[in-house]
């Protein structure tokens, strides 16, 4: 890796990208990381297919359905049944799709079967021009952070897991900075500095555990 404060660096993690991949938007763990936030979405038993089986109330909990109102409950769940819809994740993966044919110069994508076979269409589609996109796409950032939301979204919807607990370090300069066990990197919008994986978990913890 090149040691220079110059050198270009991940649109998504900020850290410094290696010798072979100086002209690349996305460094390869985060070009990783966007294909496995796809590919949880997809297939049978993917993300998707669960919202289905989350519609009713009560499903999706991990508990019993309580009735404390004289009103009638709503048939179907307002949150996987607004992802599960048109307009949902298909839609939002299929609109970055029709970006990126754009950009490549390739024809309208088409759209076959339900829902679910769109969606397994489209992420599948998104997965094979991925390397494409990490390499040239300047909204690759964006793409990423949607694509982390819709998943976050889905798994929250669904009673799966919300993604890991977020906790703070504490930068010399005295800011909190939010992270996860995941983090790859963390800029610190208070003095500038940027810290790369290992020196962000050299960082002392808060005293308070980050919301």
């Amino acid at each position: 890796m090149i040691d220079d404060a110059t050198a270009p660096v991940c649109a998504i993690c900020h850290n410094a990208l290696y010798e072979h991949e100086l002209t690349h938007q996305a460094c390869r763990p985060c070009t990783d990381r966007i294909d496995q936030q796809l590919s949880a979405l997809a297939g049978p038993d993917g993300l998707y297919a669960r919202l289905t089986d989350s519609l009713h109330p009560g499903s999706g909990s991990g508990g019993p359905v309580v009735s404390g109102s004289r009103t009638a409950p709503l048939p179907l769940r307002l949150d996987p049944l607004s992802l599960a819809a048109r307009g949902g994740v298909v839609t939002v993966l299929q609109t970055w799709l029709i970006d990126w044919h754009d950009l490549l110069g390739y024809r309208h994508p088409r759209w076959d079967g339900d829902l679910q076979q769109q969606l397994d269409q489209v992420v599948g589609r998104l997965r094979v021009l991925l390397p494409w996109a990490a390499e040239e796409h300047g909204a690759i950032s964006e793409f990423a952070g949607e694509v982390a939301q819709l998943r976050r979204q889905c798994e929250a919807a669904t009673g799966g897991e919300r993604g890991p607990r977020r906790f703070g370090v504490t930068c010399p300069c005295g800011a909190t900075l939010k992270i996860t066990i995941e983090s790859p990197g963390k800029h610190c919008d208070r003095c500038g500095a940027q810290y790369d994986r290992r020196a962000l978990f050299d960082l002392q913890l808060s005293e308070r555990r980050a919301a």
